[in-house]
């Protein structure tokens, strides 16, 4: 009986999110996005061989604009084959030839989904879109009520916070399961590798939105929240993929500047802010985007300099647990 004011406060917070968010315009931008995607690819028509290979072998295959393709003896002395295949959208008003055959084109159109959509529009419309949610959520004459009602201010906090992931897994949810449910219905195909976007999504969300509940304790400005957490992640990735790119360029530029003194110092800002670049690159690797995209940087090189997907991912995750602790007893101490 002691925590059910503390659970009903929770309940309450994590509700009141979803009341907030229906208020905001950036909301009807998110959801318009997701309604078009889904309508998009509900029209999508593909013709062709379903796949190129032969048993468990790479096909060696040629575009049908292959000046060899021409040559019909030629080409079946070669046994190569031809890529001969159509995507239409909107009910064949756009027609796309295939490269490949149909499998890849709907995984390269999944990829796309996940990775550009998703993972960049998505990512950082939601950023904006919540950072003014606690600013909002603190202001002296909104959160006095609660702060009168018996529950410890960390309640408060964590239960902005949750009620803002849960509001995004259900976006991430309507958008990823969407296009895939439209996708299959109208292809056949079902890769179960797409629905992956969905927690890896909420992993890079919840990090970056960890620093906006930060800013927005620190100075309960909207502006601030927006401008810094998108700064806060450029600023992120920079680090991250210049750390890469300092250790692994082969360029005679890159190499004069590379000493020990300077790779400390990359290093210890790389494992110490959060590593968007690897977590796009582990969103990439889980979807098996390598077949379509060439790897940005090479893993043994990256290998060779300490770098570990599973110790970036840690690391990313323990910033987003330390800047929310910091959050919670600033908040603690705050004056209202």
């Amino acid at each position: 009986m002691k925590d059910s004011p503390m659970l009903a406060t929770f309940a309450w917070l994590v509700r009141d999110t979803f009341r907030q968010a229906r208020a905001h315009a950036i909301f009807y931008v998110l959801m318009a996005i997701s309604i078009v995607s889904i309508a998009v690819c509900a029209t999508i028509s593909i013709e062709g061989p379903a796949t190129l290979a032969v048993g468990s072998e790479n096909p060696d295959f040629l575009p049908r604009n292959d000046v060899d393709v021409q040559d019909p003896d030629k080409l079946e002395q070669s046994g190569v084959m031809v890529a001969d295949g159509r995507l239409t959208l909107a009910f064949g008003a756009i027609e796309v030839p295939l490269a490949r055959d149909t499998g890849s084109a709907i995984h390269f159109l999944e990829l796309l989904l996940a990775g550009g959509v998703a993972d960049t529009l998505g990512l950082m419309l939601a950023l904006i879109w919540t950072a003014g949610f606690l600013p909002t959520f603190l202001d002296g004459r909104a959160i006095s009520v609660l702060l009168a009602k018996p529950a410890p201010r960390w309640v408060l906090i964590l239960g902005k916070y949750v009620g803002v992931l849960a509001f995004v897994l259900f976006y991430a949810l309507v958008f990823v399961v969407g296009t895939w449910a439209a996708i299959g219905l109208r292809t056949g195909f079902w890769d179960p590798t797409y629905l992956l976007s969905i927690p890896l999504l909420l992993l890079h969300f919840s990090i970056f939105f960890g620093f906006s509940v930060l800013l927005a304790v620190c100075t309960r400005s909207t502006v601030v929240c927006v401008f810094g957490s998108l700064l806060f992640w450029c600023v992120a990735w920079s680090v991250n993929f210049g750390r890469h790119l300092f250790f692994t360029s082969t360029d005679m530029a890159a190499e004069s500047l590379r000493s020990p003194l300077l790779g400390s110092v990359v290093d210890f800002g790389y494992w110490i802010l959060p590593k968007p670049a690897d977590l796009g690159m582990l969103l990439f690797d889980s979807l098996g985007a390598h077949d379509h995209f060439g790897a940005a940087f090479d893993p043994t090189a990256l290998a060779v300099h300490g770098f570990s997907m599973t110790l970036s991912v840690l690391s990313s995750l323990t910033f987003g647990l330390v800047v929310l602790w910091i959050s919670v007893r600033t908040f603690a101490k705050t004056d209202y």
